[in-house]
């Protein structure tokens, strides 16, 4: 094996030295912290995510999400939160979708929460 410095392989190949640094737990805790700063905020629930087949699920979003309060916060864009969709939160905070239908869904909660409720939401699913 041939060693070579980090200046040698960069002329060579896209060297991607930083890494997410948070745990999933870390990202969770977060994520329920930006939700309890305006706790009486409302914000839209998705409709019907168990309802939905798995790849109209996965592109599900809406303007004023809990999933969207995540993805407008720098520390976890810088993270890897790529966007706001059902799909990608499943994804960034590893959770399953009925972890993440009880956070976002309107069965729950009818077409708004408030804020407060989807941060108790995130946090059980710490557990």
């Amino acid at each position: 094996m041939k060693h070579q410095t980090l200046d040698q392989l960069h002329a060579v190949a896209e060297i991607n030295t930083t890494q997410p640094v948070m745990s999933r737990t870390q990202r969770l805790v977060r994520w329920a912290e930006l939700l309890e700063r305006e706790p009486s905020r409302l914000l839209t629930a998705l409709a019907g995510t168990e309802y939905r087949a798995l790849p109209e699920r996965d592109v599900m979003r809406g303007d004023g999400s809990p999933i969207s309060v995540a993805f407008t916060d720098p520390i976890l864009h810088d993270e890897g939160l790529k966007d706001d969709s059902y799909g990608e939160a499943k994804r960034f905070f590893e959770l399953t979708d009925h972890q993440l239908h009880e956070i976002v869904c309107y069965c729950h909660v009818g077409e708004v929460m408030q804020s407060s409720r989807a941060a108790l939401s995130v946090r059980a699913a710490i557990g």
